[in-house]
């Protein structure tokens, strides 16, 4: 699950076996975890984010959105 973006701290990823899921997004830092949906940029799951983190997380993966679909993209060809 390696890195494709960072700010601030925050990790953005993939899992390599996400099955036939939609386009998505993981967020880590420190021990709290989230999951965003790409298409719509809303919140999956969330483990211990504060609210003020989901909101500037929400608003960093919209304005990256573009850049993450691409590298889903690009991910999920290579494991084909």
């Amino acid at each position: 699950m390696p890195a494709i973006f960072r700010w601030k701290g925050f990790r953005f990823f993939f899992f390599s076996n996400e099955g036939k899921e939609p386009p998505h997004v993981h967020v880590a830092k420190d021990s709290c975890e989230a999951k965003f949906w790409l298409k719509d940029c809303s919140l999956a799951y969330n483990d211990d984010f504060k609210h003020n983190d989901l909101k500037r997380l929400k608003k960093i993966i919209k304005e990256q959105r573009a850049f993450f679909l691409e590298k889903w993209y690009e991910h999920e060809e290579r494991k084909y």
